[in-house]
This record gives C-alpha cells, sequence and structure tokens, in this order.
C-alpha cells in the first residue's frame, strides 16, 4: 500500500497534557502537507486550530477523554461546545464501568445523545479494549451499531495497551455495515498501519505515521516517538 494511501486514514494526533499550541500548529501543518484524514487535538486548541486550517483539514477532538467516566450532560455539554468551536469529528469515551455493570441502557443512551449532537458530524466511540474482556467487547460493537454512532474505536492510548489486530478483527465480524473502525494506540510503524488497514480500519489513530514519513525525507531518525 502506497504512503499516501495510507495518510489518507490517519487522524494525525496530539493529545499530551503539555501540548502547546506551537506543537498543534506543527501538526497541522503536517496534516496538511501529506493530507491526512483530520487532526485530532485536545478541546481547548479547537477553535485556534479552525481558525488555523481555514478548512484544510478536517478537526477532531475528543470527549470525556481519557476515562469516560464524566456524567453524559457532561459529555454532551463538551461535545456541543467542540462543534461550535469548529470540530468536524468527535472521539467518545464510554463509561467502561456502566459496561462492567451492564447498565447498558445509560450507555445505549449516551451514544444517542451524543450523535444527536453530533448531528451530521462524525462521532467515534472509544471502548477502550485493554480493558474489556471478549464479551463486553461484542457488546458494544451490537450497541455502536444500534445507536447510530459513525465509528468504534479502539483506544485512546492512554490505559495498558492500545489497539491490536485481533480486537479489529473481532470488530468486523460484530459491527454493522453502518458502522467503521478506527485503530488507535501504538501504531508504531507503517507495516502495523497498513495491517490494520488491510483488516478493514478505515482511520488509525496516530502521531508516528507521519513522523516516519517526515524522517524517511529527511534522513532522520525515526526512534523515540510516541501518540
Amino acid at each position: 500500500m502506497e504512503q499516501k494511501e495510507i495518510l489518507k486514514h490517519v487522524d494525525h494526533t496530539l493529545l499530551l497534557q503539555g501540548a502547546t499550541w506551537d506543537e498543534i500548529r506543527r501538526i497541522c501543518d503536517d496534516a496538511v502537507i501529506y493530507q491526512t484524514a483530520s487532526v485530532c487535538i485536545p478541546p481547548s486548541y479547537v477553535k485556534q486550530a479552525k481558525e488555523y486550517l481555514d478548512g484544510k483539514i478536517p478537526v477532531c477532538t475528543v470527549v470525556g477523554f481519557p476515562n469516560g467516566y464524566m456524567t453524559t450532560a457532561a459529555k454532551e455539554f463538551e461535545t456541543r461546545d467542540a462543534l461550535a468551536n469548529g470540530a468536524s469529528e468527535i472521539d467518545m469515551v464510554i463509561n467502561i464501568g456502566w459496561l462492567k455493570d451492564r447498565k447498558y441502557d445509560l450507555i445505549e443512551e449516551e451514544i444517542r445523545t451524543m450523535k444527536r449532537a453530533c448531528g451530521e458530524k462524525i462521532l467515534k466511540v472509544i471502548i477502550e479494549t485493554c480493558l474489556l474482556t471478549e464479551e463486553e467487547k461484542v457488546k458494544m460493537c451490537e450497541i455502536v451499531t444500534k445507536e447510530g454512532a459513525d465509528y468504534i474505536k479502539t483506544s485512546t492510548g492512554f490505559s495498558d495497551a492500545g489497539a491490536t489486530c485481533d480486537d479489529i478483527r473481532l470488530f468486523s465480524e460484530h459491527i454493522g455495515l453502518n458502522v467503521k473502525m478506527k485503530a488507535a494506540g501504538g501504531i508504531s510503524s507503517m507495516e502495523d498501519a497498513e495491517k490494520f488497514l488491510e483488516l478493514g480500519a478505515d482511520r488509525l489513530g496516530t502521531s508516528r505515521v507521519v513522523k516516519i514519513v517526515k524522517a524517511e525525507e529527511t534522513g532522520g531518525d525515526q526512534s523515540g516517538f510516541c501518540d
């Protein structure tokens, strides 16, 4: 698979707590140069990034991040605020405790609420696969499909582990035709990226892919990158 094709599926991501505007601006520049699917950035930078990018690349941001245990009302407020500031895509973390408690009705209502707030904008539901059993992952595939979210996403990148090929395979067996898949967390090589896409993922949440391409162009060091 050509690098350009892989880059079209990358949500070029910077969500570290200490991220500065200068760093955000640089990933926006790189996203434009390499034509990634979006930039995925903290909510506090959405308005500034939207104005800076001037429509060249969609802005994605996160809600209920990274732990997911905020109230639904808080997540809805975050979502509406992000959209008002110019976000085109929302990546929301589920309440994992509710899933463990089998409070499926609350999770369903939350996703419905978030999708209603998003309207035609994209909603990705982060289920943090590394904390779930296979049964819980399958249940979330069913819920995300039923409640009309646009994507199911593996991970925040801030927990015990990130995306695995097994999780994307499992998703592909249990999601509906209306749901796409996003692999995120720990995607550290072009080979990783290509494998996830071959397995059916439509988006990749990573900063490393663009950094690898840049390093290859300049002959620089590709080590030490982190999402």
